[in-house]
């Protein structure tokens, strides 16, 4: 399948990867910024997110990403992070620089906040109420600097994947081994002050592992930075990229 995805300006190849609280509509603001600053800018929607459907067939993130670029840079959020890291693992000539922000890991074990979080979702999506659910990630993963209108996308992006996702049959998900230590890109890592403590720790254990990393530990940050103070991590970012 090729997975739904746009691609705006001209230039280096910079690919974005939203997180599983999102879509590519996350990135809006950063579409335009790397436009400007001229990249040619690739967003997609991952499979069960967007306008992307659950595959009937077995799939893996990463390969339907990989798909879309010969070679790029990578910028992934939470979830999105995790493909970043797969992609830049597996096929390091490809990807010439990597920024994650508040990066998933897989494997990495999480939190008691996090499983709290995941029982209580669990729990409401057994019993249906999909606005709550929908209402708990909102509350989880936005940080005080958010506006009204970030959080209203964000509860829309949200729920859309919840939807499409229930009415879709169980996903069945390919697994590649990998070592993050295979990554040679340089790689700049984000986490927040007010994100759950694991995503800390995941962004502490990546930048130690990688031979050209840095980290920046953000005060205002919560779990989604560029949607809550995108004129501030747009430009840490494009002068990353530079």
């Amino acid at each position: 399948m090729t997975i739904a995805h746009e691609v705006t300006g001209e230039g280096p190849t910079v690919v974005l990867l939203h997180s599983t609280v999102c879509d590519r509509r996350m990135w809006t603001p950063l579409v335009r910024d790397l436009a400007a600053a001229g990249h040619r800018v690739i967003t997609c929607d991952l499979p069960g997110f967007g306008d992307t459907p659950v595959p009937a067939e077995p799939y893996n993130d990463a390969d339907e990403v990989s798909a879309l670029f010969d070679r790029a840079a990578l910028i992934g959020s939470s979830g999105g992070g995790g493909v970043a890291l797969e992609l830049a693992a597996r096929f390091p000539s490809r990807v010439t620089a990597l920024a994650l922000l508040c990066t998933a890991l897989p494997g990495h074990p999480p939190s008691e906040a996090r499983r709290a979080f995941g029982n209580r979702e669990d729990a409401l999506l057994a019993a249906g109420d999909l606005e709550a659910a929908t209402a708990l990630n909102v509350s989880t993963w936005l940080g005080p600097e958010a506006s009204v209108a970030t959080r209203a996308s964000v509860h829309t992006m949200q729920r859309h994947a919840f939807d499409i996702q229930r009415a879709a049959p169980e996903p069945a998900e390919i697994t590649h081994p990998y070592d993050i230590a295979a990554i040679t890109a340089p790689t700049l890592l984000v986490s927040g002050a007010h994100d759950l403590p694991e995503f800390t720790d995941t962004a502490t254990h990546v930048a130690a592992t990688l031979p050209n990393a840095d980290h920046r530990h953000l005060d205002w940050a919560g779990h989604l930075p560029s949607l809550e103070r995108p004129d501030l991590i747009n430009p840490l970012l494009i002068d990353f990229l530079s």
